[in-house]
């Protein structure tokens, strides 16, 4: 089964170094994303450091807890997140990569592109088309999120 890829796009009033900043701050996640419309409940990071591809973080999550880490970081145009939920024999069931891609928008406003791509392996394709309802609502929930926290 082909993986759950999709895009968002929103222009935030803020300048793009400001927007790269608070995507890159993890542990900074648990000030701006909704209390209530995400199954996020909180994030911190793992490892210690500036953020950069290979720091690790932890999200809990209503259903548990997902570790992840930065796969691709280009400052301040690109970052792209890698998080997986395994099995208790250690089979990744469902792994994503959430990405937001930056362009500036004139003076002190910049386009979010944010692109999710989520796989299930195994059994958990079977469940593919409501884990594709769950991952537009809780990416549309983040980028709504990060859009309002500069307002």
């Amino acid at each position: 089964m082909k993986p759950i890829e999709f895009e968002l796009e929103r222009t935030i009033a803020a300048p793009i170094d400001q927007v790269f900043a608070r995507l890159v701050d993890i542990d900074g996640y648990n000030e701006w994303m909704p209390k209530r419309g995400s199954m996020l409940k909180r994030t911190h990071q793992t490892s210690p450091g500036e953020p950069a591809v290979g720091t690790t973080y932890l999200d809990e999550m209503t259903v548990g807890s997902t570790p992840g880490e930065i796969a691709e970081l280009e400052s301040p145009r690109k970052v792209v997140f890698h998080w997986w939920d395994k099995s208790k024999s250690g089979t990744v069931k469902t792994e994503g990569w959430p990405g937001f891609f930056l362009e500036p928008q004139g003076a002190g406003a910049t386009l979010v592109r944010h692109h999710a791509k989520m796989e299930a392996h195994g059994v958990y394709r079977l469940a593919v088309p409501v884990f594709r309802r769950l991952a537009v609502r809780e990416r549309t929930a983040t980028i709504d999120a990060l859009k309002a926290s500069f307002e």
